[in-house]
């Protein structure tokens, strides 16, 4: 099988950070067949892998990664009386968007979120007070012998943009999401992507929000309480737009990301008290 591995693939442009270095082996799947043969595959020769969707919330080391990046583009679509059963390479972006429009509420905030569904559960994404796990029912899961688990909700942990997959090896395959029937579901959906576009910086690259909200607070307001809107290291720069995202100008990289990041952190702990945990996925060469 590793004779059909990619070698030394830019990872920049597979994220939209646009940001880091080569993969030693890069491998696209597109079905749960070939997803529990790569993992099967990586498991027994100890070779380290990760799973990507749409490349949103990662930050790849300058030096790229020494394993096997696998891209998810299982993209399947099975709805039935309110279930949608999706393969984890699917839009999330799109789902939100499609049920929405179609009268079914639950994910109407996934729409403008640039992630794929594995990337959503995995993350346990959210925004405006919805998460992605109020609406699973079900995740099939390829554990690291490459056996496919089939995981309901009752036997799954969540937390604030947590999941307990972050904890296994292996990969999510798909998904089961249970919706409920709304006639206003698509116009909430168009005023959440309204309010997102007019707020946060679409336009340009970033992974999305850099740090996760402290309780009881907002990080954005936290930074751009702090006077950090626009500071600059490097080619990253802190949006002017939302002060929670952080942009690459065409030439930053991944020192630039955390160095602005770790300022971010002593600045606003200096000032406010609170410590922001970062909420990007920051994935090591080695």
């Amino acid at each position: 099988m590793r004779s059909l591995f990619k070698q030394e693939t830019l990872l920049g442009e597979w994220t939209t950070f646009g940001i880091g270095g080569r993969a030693r082996y890069f491998f696209e799947v597109r079905s749960i067949e070939a997803l529990q043969e790569v993992v099967r595959f990586c498991e027994g020769e100890g070779l380290r892998y990760f799973v990507l969707g749409k490349g949103s919330n990662t930050l790849f080391d300058d030096r790229g990664f020494d394993g096997v990046v696998i891209l998810n583009k299982i993209q399947f679509k099975e709805v039935k009386e309110g279930e949608f059963y999706v393969g984890a390479g699917y839009s999330f972006a799109l789902l939100g968007t499609v049920t929405a429009r179609e009268g079914w509420e639950g994910l109407e905030f996934a729409a403008g979120i640039p992630g794929s569904v594995g990337g959503a559960v995995f993350m346990n994404a959210g925004a405006g007070g919805s998460e992605t796990c109020q609406t699973v029912v079900e995740v099939v899961w390829v554990n690291e012998k490459g056996a496919v688990e089939i995981l309901p909700q009752e036997a799954l942990a969540w937390d604030y943009r947590w999941s307990q997959f972050q904890k296994k090896r292996g990969a999510i395959a798909a998904v089961r999401f249970r919706l409920k029937g709304c006639p206003q579901a698509k116009e909430r959906q168009r005023m959440l992507v309204d309010y997102r576009t007019k707020t946060q910086p679409y336009g340009e690259m970033s992974a999305g929000c850099l740090f996760r909200n402290p309780p009881g607070a907002s990080a954005g307001r936290l930074i751009e309480a702090c006077g950090l809107k626009g500071r600059v290291i490097g080619g990253a720069e802190v949006s002017m737009l939302h002060a929670n995202f952080v942009v690459n100008k065409g030439s930053a990289t991944a020192s630039d990301v955390l160095s602005l990041a770790r300022e971010i952190q002593q600045v606003v702990e200096e000032k406010t008290g609170h410590r922001l945990e970062m909420e990007i996925r920051r994935v090591a060469y080695s």
